[in-house]
């Protein structure tokens, strides 16, 4: 008896904090606005960034041959270099160990 009264109880108890909990709490899908460019997005910064106008022309590069030849031979150095110093200090760290 005691034991049915107990669950009962707690049953009530259950069933009082879901209705309470259902009440308080709402699903719904909570989004902010995006926010508007103060310049209209469309070139009109002049003040904050002057070179965006001529940034990328390859072509009239000075010095072109020169500057991209040194460009890529430094992109391709980093990417055959890096990789083969990490394995040998990788292999002396194991082997002093």
């Amino acid at each position: 008896m005691a034991l049915n009264t107990g669950i009962r109880s707690i049953s009530k108890i259950i069933a009082s904090s879901e209705s309470s909990v259902s009440r308080s709490v709402s699903r719904s899908i909570h989004t902010t606005g995006a926010k508007k460019m103060s310049g209209g997005g469309h070139g009109h910064d002049e003040p904050y960034y002057l070179h965006a106008k001529h940034m990328y022309n390859l072509d009239r590069m000075k010095f072109q041959g020169l500057k991209m030849s040194l460009a890529v031979f430094t992109a391709f150095s980093i990417g055959v270099g890096v990789p083969i110093f990490a394995v040998v200090f990788q292999q002396r760290k194991t082997a002093s160990g």
